[in-house]
């Protein structure tokens, strides 16, 4: 999969009326969170929220960043999210999670974000004669291939909330 930036408008969520663009942000869904260059969120007056998270990098690095709120709009994508304030030399990164607040997905052909499609609003649970199929060393598994096959046998019932 190749590479590839986007501009990024963050807003405050304090301070909505305050904006800027912060531009070629490496699309990572690699990382869990979005990098931000620290004094662009001070500069909107976002404040940090957690202290001395710890995150480890690419190159096997463990360092510790502060984290933030902040509003995210890319093309016609929008979330709030959690960023971490990233410091000189840091890369700036829109991460896993913007991108699942963006319901959005990553097309590698393209290089580009795009439309994920319907959010799952339930969970489709096997009947227990179909979940027992399953072998005990399946256990990671179970549940997906019960519920594939639940899904191809129409044979589910939905959790009502």
């Amino acid at each position: 999969m190749g590479a590839f930036y986007v501009d990024c408008i963050v807003e405050s969520i304090e301070k909505p009326a305050k904006q800027l663009r912060v531009e070629k942000l490496l699309v990572d869904t690699g990382s869990e969170y979005t990098w931000l260059p620290e004094e662009d969120l001070k500069q909107l007056s976002i404040s940090p929220r957690k202290k001395d998270v710890s995150f480890i990098l690419a190159n096997g690095e463990i360092v510790t960043r502060e984290v933030g709120y902040a509003i995210l709009y890319v093309d016609t994508f929008e979330t709030i999210d959690e960023v971490v304030f990233g410091r000189p030399g840091d890369m700036r990164l829109l991460g896993a999670r913007t991108l699942e607040g963006f319901g959005a997905a990553v097309d590698s052909r393209q290089r580009k974000i795009v439309a994920a499609g319907p959010i799952p609003a339930a969970l489709a649970v096997a009947s227990p004669d179909v979940a027992a199929t399953a072998s005990p060393g399946e256990a990671g598994s179970a549940h997906s291939r019960a519920f594939r096959t639940c899904r191809e046998v129409k044979d589910y019932q939905w959790i009502k909330t």
